[in-house]
């Protein structure tokens, strides 16, 4: 976290706080019958449970789709085969400096999840098709997890870019 003091011609000095985050990343599971893997848990900085897909923050020098792996992995006991990078997302551009590389993972193989102590998730398995109106309905309110599933849908309808 930092302050600066700001000022520009004709406005008097203002103070900015800022946090700087580790680079992240966030991945959508989506397996062969059309089912999202997601993620239930929660979230102290609002007070509810939050439905997310899975994220996580990089470690230093560890490249987003390595890091997007390992998530997945840690957090669902799920390897992906197929993984399409959507782009990135900065959450917070205000007062946080905290992008997202996001991806969508397909060719899924389950096995059992690594979660660290600290963390607690319960895995939530939806029909892709209840996630997008999870997020067009306000169950889903977590803004990269939103822009995921809604970007992964224009994906899969033709509609939107990605590298794979």
């Amino acid at each position: 976290v930092w302050v600066d003091e700001v000022s520009r011609p004709g406005v008097g000095p203002k103070r900015r706080v800022t946090m700087k985050m580790k680079e992240g990343v966030a991945v959508l599971a989506l397996d062969a019958e059309g089912f999202a893997h997601l993620v239930r848990t929660f979230r102290y900085a609002v007070g509810k449970e939050s439905v997310e897909v899975v994220q996580g923050g990089a470690e230093e020098g560890e490249e987003p789709l390595r890091a997007a792996r390992r998530e997945l992995k840690e957090e669902l006991g799920i390897e992906a085969e197929e993984w399409t990078d959507l782009g990135l997302v900065d959450a917070i551009t205000s007062q946080v400096y905290s992008p997202a590389r996001i991806y969508l993972a397909r060719g899924l193989r389950f096995g059992e999840p690594e979660t660290e102590a600290t963390e607690s998730l319960q895995p939530l398995k939806v029909k892709f098709s209840e996630a997008v109106r999870m997020v067009l309905g306000g169950e889903i309110t977590q803004g990269i997890s939103c822009t995921l599933i809604l970007k992964a849908r224009l994906f899969l309808e033709g509609g939107a870019g990605g590298s794979e």
